[in-house]
């Protein structure tokens, strides 16, 4: 079963990012703050991570910057997900490596099709 972890300070997009994901057959592991995540991926595997751009403490961009850089986890699939819908924080980033941008609300349709489309089938 493919793991995702979200990253997300708002704990009513954590539990409908975790019902989606989890009806869709994926294990969810959900974190807060991007300190506490980071701590988690370099401990343990993760097949994809979705982080909000706007956190306290170390946002969305801070904590992908960090990844892109980590020789174990530069190539981990990121979908970065944001209230925000100005060009210039899409820009940045993609800038920055990331795999995917949804903007908040996503549909949960569009967030199913978005991770299953970065993500290969389990044989």
């Amino acid at each position: 079963m493919k793991q995702i972890l979200v990253v997300d300070d708002n704990s009513s997009v954590q539990r409908v990012l975790n019902y989606t994901l989890s009806r869709s057959g994926y294990q969810v592991i959900v974190f807060g703050d991007g300190a506490r995540a980071l701590e988690y991926m370099r401990q343990n595997s993760v097949d994809l991570a979705i982080i909000d751009l706007a956190m306290p403490g170390m946002d969305g961009l801070t904590l992908l910057k960090i990844l892109r850089a980590d020789e174990k986890l530069h190539a981990l699939p990121v979908v970065m997900l944001t209230a925000s819908g100005m060009d210039q924080d899409r820009i940045t980033a993609r800038q920055e490596g990331v795999n995917a941008f949804l903007t908040k609300p996503a549909s949960s349709r569009e967030l199913v099709e978005t991770v299953g489309s970065l993500l290969p089938a389990e044989v």
